[in-house]
């Protein structure tokens, strides 16, 4: 094989269409397709032009090289240009009865002669025989197959000599042709492979049946409009058996029975792969291989059409049939006698091409990485396209796949990002909330300090003169009850505003490292615990330690065990437990009371919402801890056995403060 053939690229990969379905990784032979960023392509050092994958890409993303063009400038020139069809023509045109229409259609795209490729086959049949009735110890690989050849020199180097130093039919025929028609003529062989274009450099252009079909189209050649014609001499006999299963054994008439015969058949992917290995192993002895990387070439990736096995092999068969009973022997006898000097030898290459082996640790190492730990681990599903978890490993570690190709891997990964996105949905539902509420408290805060500023100085003025007024009425007087009602409703009207002041400030935090528990201690002082109720300190802090406003902050904790007394008129447990990380603490405030209804629970934190009766509570409270908890860079949240989603005792108020200050 000529080196300037072998460098080039047959088959490649339409990369916008590609779908990352792997069906081309699972089904090429000599595992020649890298997977790189989720596309698959096709390494050009690798592939022995099988065309497995042409066939079987549903998108389309594999294509082959295409001889349209060359093809037009050889019959263009001034040279004579012959015509070399392979014998699986009758398997592309199963659609025209009459092969002589099919001959008159080709010879139309300006062909000097048509000759059959079939009686290349009969010489080298010839030529096998020899060998496969030789009385050496050897054992032989049939050559006739492109594929397999490169696939032998590629990945079984140490079988080279083994293979049958025979030219194929289509390099026979080429040198019949030139013997025949002169050196000067070009000669392009028609047929139904895509590895023959890199076979050899003795034939000038390789066309597949598919740009066959192309070229008839372009040229507006039917079956209608084309002439009746022959092939012309030499003609062939049962070499036009050769396209299908054991077509090499008839055409050397050779009767191979199961129990004495010693040719064994192989074709297709798998089964050639396997018999080549067994071969290696020697447990085939004295045994011949006849190998197709196809199920025979009637199914060849250069045909067009529905691929009808069984139609295309009696098609095939009929013809040949009908071609040797209308044969004339004689002519043929003369015909193989005048060629039997050709040379049909030729020399193979050591192109090999298998990969370092990676160590164990190595394979494990990548095995773990997807999550396959134990042989359990190991469903060898072959969704990846290799038919084990193991070959996967190797060929990522090759740099010819990647982990994502494990279909279950790929799953758990899913699953996975699915649960982190239902997570961080969460949190992003939580921060929209806090969002909408600090936005709503800010609008609020402006209108309140607005308000309190207002109302502050009438109201001033107000509490002076009831004040006054009190102090000069009489003990006795009718007007000092009423006197002392203004008096205490003007002192309620000043704690509203000063809470909606509270609430509105926007203060700086001054922060002073506080012993927390002790501050807890401190808070619970300011206010009044009626005797059913049992408070708790429970402190579960590793570092007592945090940055806060002292003041602030008792105010907040202030304001959440009023309302947890407040929760539980009957008497309970106050508990408030103190619990941190690293950098963050938390103070969970939690009451055994009646709880807060689910319709509420959104709305608590909001300025002059309350539960309590008229004249019980201002609704500022848990407004103004959230906005200080805020200032804090910390956060505050509420659960409640009025929630169904939630199962605590009473209701829980969750405050989480930085434990350092942000600078």
């Amino acid at each position: 094989m000529a080196e300037d053939r072998k460098k080039k690229e047959l088959v490649f990969t339409k990369k916008d269409s590609c779908r990352m379905c792997y069906t081309c990784v699972r089904e090429c032979p000599a595992k020649a397709i890298r997977i790189a960023n989720g596309q698959a392509e096709v390494i050009n050092s690798r592939c022995i032009a099988c065309g497995n994958c042409t066939q079987v890409c549903s998108q389309g993303a594999k294509l082959f090289l295409q001889s349209i063009n060359e093809a037009y400038q050889i019959l263009n020139s001034d040279s004579k240009v012959v015509a070399l069809i392979a014998p699986s023509f009758v398997a592309e045109f199963i659609d025209i009865k009459d092969y002589q229409k099919v001959l008159g259609m080709i010879k139309a795209l300006g062909f000097y002669k048509i000759i059959e490729v079939a009686f290349g086959a009969d010489i080298i049949a010839k030529e096998y025989q020899k060998y496969f009735h030789s009385e050496t110890n050897s054992s032989y690989i049939a050559s006739d197959c492109p594929a397999i050849v490169s696939y032998i020199e590629n990945f079984y180097p140490e079988l080279v000599n083994n293979l049958a130093p025979i030219v194929s039919p289509m390099v026979a025929t080429a040198r019949i042709v030139r013997k025949r028609y002169g050196n000067q003529t070009k000669v392009i062989f028609i047929g139904p492979c895509i590895a023959k274009k890199a076979e050899s450099n003795e034939i000038d252009c390789v066309l597949t049946f598919i740009e066959l079909r192309k070229m008839l189209a372009e040229k507006g050649i039917t079956v209608l409009t084309a002439k009746v014609m022959e092939f012309d001499p030499p003609i062939a006999r049962k070499g036009s058996l050769f396209p299908i299963s054991r077509g090499l054994l008839e055409t050397m008439e050779i009767q191979d029975s199961i129990y004495d015969g010693n040719i064994i058949l192989a074709e297709g992917r798998t089964n050639f792969q396997d018999a080549i290995k067994e071969f290696l192993l020697g447990v085939l002895d004295k045994q011949h291989l006849e190998l197709l990387c196809c199920e025979g070439c009637i199914m060849g990736p250069g045909l067009t059409g529905e691929r009808i096995h069984f139609a295309r092999r009696t098609a095939v068969a009929n013809y040949a049939k009908n071609k040797i009973k209308n044969h004339d022997l004689y002519e043929w006898l003369k015909d193989i006698e005048q060629y039997e000097d050709i040379n049909l030898s030729r020399s193979f290459d050591e192109t090999n091409q298998n990969l370092q082996r990676p160590s164990e640790e190595k394979i494990k190492e990548v095995l773990q990485t997807m999550g396959k730990n134990i042989p359990e681990d190991h469903l060898n599903c072959g969704a990846c396209g290799y038919d084990s978890c193991r070959n996967h490993a190797i060929a990522i570690i090759n740099g010819l796949a990647e982990t994502e190709m494990c279909l279950p891997y790929s799953i758990e990964k899913l699953h996975q990002f699915v649960n982190e996105l239902a997570v961080s949905n969460d949190k992003l539902i939580s921060v929209q909330h806090a969002l909408v509420q600090s936005e709503k408290l800010a609008h609020m805060g402006q209108l309140s300090a607005g308000i309190a500023h207002e109302l502050n100085n009438p109201l001033g003025i107000i509490i002076m003169y009831s004040n006054i007024l009190l102090e000069e009425c009489s003990p006795e007087s009718q007007m000092r009850q009423d006197l002392k009602l203004i008096t205490e409703q003007s002192e309620r009207c000043k704690k509203i505003v000063s809470g909606l002041l509270n609430f509105a400030r926007k203060n700086h935090v001054n922060y002073t490292q506080t012993d927390l528990p002790g501050l807890v201690r401190q808070s619970m002082k300011s206010i009044i615990i009626p005797p059913g109720i049992k408070y708790n300190l429970i402190n579960k802090l590793n570092n007592n330690n945090v940055d806060l406003d002292t003041e602030q902050i008792i105010q907040v904790l202030s304001n959440l065990e009023k309302n947890a007394i407040e929760a539980m008129p009957e008497g309970g447990s106050l508990n408030i437990e103190l619990i941190d990380t690293e950098n963050e603490v938390n103070i969970i405030v939690n009451d055994s009371g009646q709880g807060i209804k689910p319709e509420n629970l959104n709305k608590i934190f909001e300025p002059f919402f309350t539960t309590k009766g008229i004249g019980k509570g201002t609704g500022l409270g848990l407004a103004t801890a959230y906005g200080i908890v805020k200032m804090h860079k910390g956060n505050i949240i509420v659960t409640s056995n009025a929630d169904p989603a939630n199962k605590p005792t009473g209701t829980s108020f969750k405050v989480s403060l930085p434990r350092y200050r942000y600078l």
